[in-house]
């Protein structure tokens, strides 16, 4: 990818049938890389939206197996992108599951992973409760990897309520944060713009973020609004419903310059000694 670069980010609304998500997958990306864009990212969950933790190990396969994964690297290698999988349930092999982001360049290589860290265990107003780190194994390393001339920072989902995260990205140099997600509609509506509007601003960076949305065959409802913000925070496109699709831009990666220079608090952050009173 060159200083300016075109970008697309997929909405889905996989389901629970793993090879229908894969041409739903395929499909949409071949469109997307017809249309010139050179970085395409899917949602968190782009194989497998499953619930049922017994039918999601039952339907899954070791990374090396996954076919995803393997589609992934097809569909790079053949239309010369980088195509970052937002995630994909992937089989540990020890009774837990990976919820595991690919990176993969123009030559189909993989050029990094991510498993995903902080799980959503939570109780919503709505009556939905979330166990993720019941079914999942939590990721301990984060990651930014170089894509062409760009440097991404990788993230999934719940990821972006905790944003020294994204600063630690942002201060290693990552012009793109990435946070692909199967946000639910309650907590979509609260927090999905402002989240990911602050990510941006914080860290003078882009940030892409590819969501599932709708009603899916397990029975959840995600929120979609697939999003793309600029540095300084500005919605610069947005899939503003909850239906299968994909959104672009174009992406200047010197605007990333412009806002760290025009407010730069990454450089200006101090150590500082917290006290408590009582």
């Amino acid at each position: 990818m060159g200083r300016s670069l075109k970008v697309a980010a997929i909405q889905m609304r996989s389901g629970i049938d793993l090879a229908a998500n894969r041409d739903d997958f395929a499909a949409a990306v071949e469109a997307a890389a017809a249309q010139g864009a050179s970085y395409v990212q899917t949602p968190e969950m782009t194989g497998l939206v499953q619930k049922d933790g017994a039918a999601l190990l039952e339907a899954i396969f070791p990374e090396d197996e996954d076919p995803i994964v393997a589609a992934a690297a097809d569909l790079a290698a053949r239309h010369g992108i980088w195509l970052h999988v937002g995630s994909t349930p992937i089989d540990r092999g020890d009774g837990k599951v990976a919820n595991r982001a690919f990176l993969f360049g123009p030559d189909g290589e993989k050029k990094g992973c991510y498993d995903k860290i902080h799980m959503f265990d939570v109780d919503l107003d709505s009556g939905e409760r979330w166990r993720e780190s019941a079914i999942y194994e939590a990721g301990d390393k984060a990651w930014v990897i170089r894509a062409g001339s760009a440097r991404l920072g990788l993230a999934i989902c719940y990821d972006v309520r905790f944003p020294a995260l994204f600063r630690e990205q942002a201060l290693s140099g990552a012009q793109i944060l990435t946070a692909p997600a199967a946000f639910t509609r309650q907590t979509g509506e609260a927090h999905w713009h402002v989240l990911l509007r602050a990510r941006a601003i914080e860290n003078g960076a882009f940030v892409i973020a590819a969501a599932q949305g709708g009603r899916h065959a397990d029975g959840r409802e995600t929120y979609g609004h697939t999003l793309i913000v600029d540095p300084w925070g500005r919605v610069v496109a947005e899939k503003a419903d909850d239906k299968p699709g994909a959104i672009f831009a174009e992406l200047d990666l010197d605007d990333v310059e412009s806002a760290r220079a025009k407010i730069p608090n990454l450089k200006n952050s101090r150590p500082f000694n917290l006290r408590a009173g009582q």
